[in-house]
């Protein structure tokens, strides 16, 4: 999957900030940024930065990877549940893999996620890294 410039434009502000949208009647969070609550149809929110910190909640290796991401495999991509309850799903890197566990602390770090060919447009987002890295 080839994430297009404008596409990539567009989601700066959540991918580089990770802002998310909380509604005033729920209280509830949502990441990626929603202008409407799902649940109750509010449409009242505040834009909040996302905390840095959590735990994963569950998560897969990748061995098989597609063809972009072939020379990373085997990796991890995780459900991360952050210390707000927000939850956020992402690549776990800097570590084994076969370490990684259900619990397991990880902070977020901005990093490059691909490019758009070989002198393409180099997109950035955030991944997961063990807090004990």
């Amino acid at each position: 999957m080839t994430m297009f410039s404008s596409r990539n434009w567009r989601e700066y502000p959540q991918r580089y900030r990770l802002e998310a949208s909380k509604f005033k009647k729920s209280g509830k969070t949502y990441f990626p940024p929603r202008t409407i609550d799902p649940e109750t149809g509010d449409a009242e929110f505040e834009t909040v930065k996302l905390p840095d910190t959590g735990k994963i909640v569950t998560y897969t290796v990748i061995r098989i990877a597609p063809d972009q991401w072939t020379d990373e495999a085997p990796y991890a991509l995780a459900v991360v549940e952050l210390t707000d309850g927000t939850r956020l799903m992402g690549q776990i890197t800097d570590c084994d893999p076969e370490k990684v566990k259900i619990g397991m602390e990880v902070r977020v770090e901005f990093r490059r996620i691909q490019s758009e060919g070989h002198h393409g447009v180099i997109s950035y987002g955030y991944k997961f890294v063990p807090k004990w890295y």
